[in-house]
């Protein structure tokens, strides 16, 4: 487990504190003094082997946590918010090293997050709970191509006040992967030979894979053909 505020060991040192829990586990000097070092090198901490916790940014702490807790060699790692404290460019290189362990080491990785932006740059899968309860779970790029689902929504957040033109019809389309890169707009503009406002919606970068979801205002005598074209295509639509 990493915590969300280090719990490092302030009279130990870097080294230390990573080789504590293999002490515990009764590994003999030589052992711990081989697995301390590789550990270092894996979480770019060989410079900082005898500084001390007060020495260290938050993101060198949080790699020593890391560190420490591989030390057992774990089959999964729990990560109890292990980046709310801290800055935004910190968290994203201790995610870039979560992620590469994840697929160097075929370690799983739990991650309990209150942040969007940790579920689309690392996450897999999600499940979302709510008063103790799961409400949602399930594949990250699944769930935000569903344009009702939970985590859609918070990524991809909706306008909810309308001031819609006279016959025109709501639709919130959502893509994910190769769709995500096809100008299906204009292809839409020119097939079917309707007009279109964007109300809200945006591409993001999720799991390495481009997704997208807007609401759009459709106008045209050709409107339900066009939706109909999207679905066909395996575009997620929604109609309001």
């Amino acid at each position: 487990m990493i915590f969300q505020h280090f719990n490092l060991l302030s009279s130990r040192t870097v080294a230390q504190n990573i080789a504590f829990p293999l002490e515990v586990m009764g590994c003999s000097k030589i052992k711990r003094r081989a697995k301390v070092e590789e550990l270092l090198a894996l979480v770019g901490l060989e410079q900082k082997a005898n500084f001390y916790p007060a020495q260290l940014s938050g993101g060198q702490k949080q790699r020593v946590g890391i560190a420490r807790t591989l030390a057992g060699e774990p089959k999964v790692l729990l990560s109890d918010e292990a980046t709310s404290a801290l800055d935004p460019q910190t968290t994203r290189s201790i995610l870039e090293l979560l992620r590469d362990l994840n697929k160097r080491m075929g370690l799983t990785i739990l991650l309990i997050t209150h942040e969007m932006s940790v579920v689309k740059q690392i996450c897999n899968s999600v499940a979302i709970l709510k008063a103790g309860q799961v409400i949602e779970q399930g594949q990250v790029n699944d769930l935000v191509a569903k344009p009702n689902s939970l985590l859609a929504s918070e990524i991809f957040p909706r306008q909810t006040i309308y001031n819609t033109t006279s016959g025109a019809i709501l639709a919130t389309i959502a893509f994910t992967k190769e769709s995500a890169n096809e100008p299906i707009l204009s292809t839409l503009t020119r097939r079917f030979d309707i007009n279109f406002n964007i109300l809200s919606g945006s591409v993001e970068i999720i799991s390495n894979q481009r997704v997208g979801q807007f609401q759009l205002e459709l106008q045209g005598a050709k409107v339900t053909e066009a939706l109909q074209y999207l679905y066909d295509l395996g575009f997620a639509v929604e109609v309001h």
